[in-house]
């Protein structure tokens, strides 16, 4: 595979996550990687994706025909979450987002690339009772998809920030896949969190006093904290970020329970490099802050897949049809 052109399709693009993790693990093995195809729904995301990328999105996923798009070998997607959250209604195939999973499948269908890499929140695992999971790994091996799948933590990839999320990747053809997955020790906070902030990132005088109250035992003295509020109504502080959300309080992260973060910081939480332009407003950077992927986490994804890719088949009777089911807490 050295020097190959390798196509790929970045489906629900958002900021451009999954795309970056493929051009610096192509980089790596001496690859060449060639997006041919974009898309993005949000006005936002498609601002920024084309700020940092030079491209346009296409727009609507659920209004493109197959035959519009090109022909590739990965396809990427990290399908909208929220039908599946615990912080969501949960609806799960009842929600409009949550169908748009078979848009994937019509694409996999109509395209049959080598592999693909999709990414939700880990509660689509055990969502009505798994079935709505085994559902999606049905409809995956139908299309005579090898497929595997795992749930990943951002805080054991380096970033501090607990964020799970379930990796899905698939092969075409039968691969001797194995999840190659390296440990990086955590980023600490003073390495992500901006000096000097403006004002106005500040929560009240109000807020603060009363998290103040309520955390007196749990502070860890000069220790740096993002300070975490949970649906009850409890707080946290701890020495990493709660995953970023697109929908929560402004205030349900609080750096040392004081200010909230900003959007260079959200970006480092998520393994951004700091020359991606923010070309889009706080409220709608937090959104696709906490719609995307977590970068490192992707990357490790897609060094495994890279390697099932370039080995032959050493197995002859390993089938087509095959899901590999996964611990869903197994340790990396």
């Amino acid at each position: 595979m050295r020097n190959q052109n390798l196509k790929f399709a970045d489906l629900f693009c958002g900021l451009g996550g999954f795309r970056l993790a493929m051009e610096k693990v192509c980089k790596e093995r001496d690859l060449i990687s060639d997006c041919v195809f974009s898309g993005d729904f949000d006005s936002d995301a498609n601002k920024s994706y084309e700020a940092n990328f030079g491209e346009k999105s296409f727009g609507d996923i659920t209004k493109i025909h197959t035959n519009e798009i090109p022909e590739h070998d990965i396809l990427f997607a990290g399908f909208p979450c929220q039908a599946f959250s615990i912080c969501g209604d949960g609806k799960g195939f009842e929600d409009t987002r949550g169908t748009l999973f078979f848009d994937i499948a019509r694409i996999l269908q109509a395209k049959q690339p080598k592999a693909f890499v999709l990414e939700n929140v880990k509660q689509l695992v055990s969502h009505n009772e798994g079935k709505t999971f085994a559902r999606i790994l049905e409809t995956l091996e139908n299309l005579n998809y090898q497929t595997h799948y795992k749930i990943l933590n951002a805080l054991d990839f380096g970033l501090p920030q607990k964020r799970e999320r379930v990796f899905i990747v698939g092969f075409r053809e039968p691969k001797n896949f194995v999840w190659q997955l390296k440990k990086t020790p955590i980023k600490p906070l003073r390495e992500v969190l901006e000096k000097e902030v403006a004002e106005n990132y500040f929560a009240s005088e109000k807020i603060r006093e009363n998290r103040l109250r309520s955390v007196e035992n749990k502070i860890i003295k000069d220790e740096l904290t993002i300070w975490h509020e949970n649906k009850g109504g409890n707080i946290s502080p701890l020495p990493y970020s709660c995953a970023l959300r697109s929908g929560a309080s402004y205030n349900y992260l609080l750096v040392n329970g004081e200010r909230r973060l900003t959007e260079r910081e959200m970006l480092r939480l998520q393994g951004f490099p700091e020359d991606y332009e923010i070309v889009v407003g706080y409220q709608a950077m937090r959104k696709l802050a906490g719609n995307t992927v977590a970068i490192p986490c992707v990357e490790e994804v897609l060094r495994s897949v890279m390697a099932a890719l370039e080995k032959p088949i050493q197995n002859q009777a390993i089938k087509t049809k095959f899901t590999v089911q996964e611990s869903l807490f197994a340790q990396i």
